[in-house]
């Protein structure tokens, strides 16, 4: 038995880098300090056991060479392929994912685009007044999750960086710490909140818009109930913004996917500025998959742009909500997908999902979920972080490095999209020829 410390989890955006495990034979039997459902992947549960080709409705076992190969054929001769998913997986494998674009003239896409695109849309337009988790640790005195519900999609995320946390001035964790839950409903950490204001849904821009009205001091113009909430809470929480010393705001889907949407997110980083001239603020959104921080990255780095982005013309081109791979799907643009660290099945509208149904799919995952369903060419890897190592990015844009944990048969994403992109390209040389 082998005790390995300082593990990183490979499941949501937290990136936990405290985790220890025990390995023997080759297996991971022990995991410390994870959460249920971080320990649940680390230990490992069911996958896709072998590659597989879809012939007359039903998966026939393959090997490698022959998935990769029919997962070549099918993307070279495609005149509107999409690659999408990439946010659980390794930035080695993404910057791979996208000189295979290139390569081929495809749509390539991430799962900012159903998730915290717009977001991204609002950093683009007016910038974020941001800072590490790490900071949030050692000095945040007031924690405001908006649209958020950590206690059950990243539930070591307030033990480990926020609320709970003891850091070098938060010595006593939440004891000298204020919590603030905005949501539409009393989840688990709105239970655990000093104030919480249950927000009318859709209604998440007006009372940004009254808060910063009234950090700028113009309470006059603030009626008595914005959004579902009285006065007298907006000048409770404004009062408490102030008086903080170091205070951030958390938010999540609940405020990237209601009406509104970047406009909300815009809003919110202007209140965030408004707290400025009062004291220390910060915002953050919560990313979801460990990755998704690191494929806007490198996406960025290659293309100029961070998801959505169509390289069918020989050069970039973006233009979100036309070239979202939800909205390609639903215009019926695509004549085959490339699915990759990612379950558009489980996920995606039903007119995407019909539309793929009639459409070649490969699907590049450890594990089978309901996109296997109806993927014609099914390639398993090796689990990023356990099987195999690479860099990702936490959802503060701080990289990290996933370590290799146990051996493998398994292929990883990276060499197996380095595999199908050869492929490609000894197609192509032969048409050429």
């Amino acid at each position: 038995m082998v005790e390995i410390t300082d593990v990183v989890c490979s499941l949501c955006g937290c990136v936990c880098d405290d985790i220890v495990v025990e390995v023997e034979d080759n297996k991971v039997t022990k995991v410390k300090g994870a959460c249920a459902v971080g320990k649940s992947k680390l230990m490992g549960h069911g996958r896709i056991e072998s590659p597989a080709i879809r012939e007359n409705g039903e998966l026939r076992d393959c090997s490698y060479d022959e998935a990769i190969k029919e997962a070549a054929e099918i993307l070279a001769a495609a005149r509107r392929p999409l690659l999408y998913g990439w946010s659980s997986t390794v930035c080695e494998a993404d910057k791979v994912g996208i000189e295979l674009a290139e390569e081929i003239g495809a749509v390539i896409d991430n799962t900012a685009s159903v998730c915290h695109g717009p977001s991204v849309l609002a950093i683009q337009d007016v910038g974020l007044p941001s800072c590490t988790l790490g900071e949030v640790k050692n000095r945040a005195d007031l924690v405001i999750y908006w649209g958020a519900n950590p206690a059950a999609a990243h539930a070591n995320h307030m033990k480990r960086y926020s609320y709970i946390s003891k850091g070098y001035w938060t010595e006593e964790g939440k004891k000298n710490k204020k919590l603030i839950v905005v949501d539409v409903r009393k989840t688990a950490t709105a239970k655990m909140a000093d104030v919480f204001l249950q927000i009318e849904q859709g209604k998440d821009y007006l009372v940004f818009s009254a808060l910063r009205a009234l950090l700028y001091g113009y309470e006059d113009v603030v009626p008595e109930v914005v959004g579902g909430i009285p006065k007298k809470d907006l000048l409770e929480t404004v009062k408490m913004m102030k008086e903080a010393k170091f205070g951030i705001i958390f938010f999540g889907m609940g405020v990237t996917h209601t009406r509104g949407r970047h406009n909300n997110i815009v809003n919110a980083i202007q209140t965030t500025r408004a707290a400025h001239t009062h004291t220390k603020f910060n915002i953050m959104p919560m990313r979801g998959h460990y990755n998704v921080a690191g494929i806007n990255q490198v996406c960025t780095w290659e293309t100029g742009y961070p998801f959505a982005v169509d390289l069918s013309r020989g050069y970039a081109w973006y233009n979100p909500g036309e070239q979202s791979a939800t909205d390609l799907l639903i215009r019926r643009e695509c004549d085959a997908a490339l699915f990759i660290a990612s379950d558009p099945g489980a996920h995606f509208p039903g007119e995407s999902i019909r539309h793929l149904a009639k459409i070649p799919v490969i699907q590049i995952d450890p594990f089978p979920n309901p996109t296997t369903e109806f993927a014609n060419v099914v390639i398993p890897t090796a689990i990023s972080g356990i099987e195999a190592e690479g860099n990702v990015y936490r959802m503060d844009n701080i990289p990290i490095r996933l370590r290799k944990l146990v051996d493998t048969e398994y292929m990883a994403d990276e060499e197996i999209l380095e595999r199908i992109l050869e492929e490609v390209r000894a197609i192509k040389e032969k048409e050429g020829e």
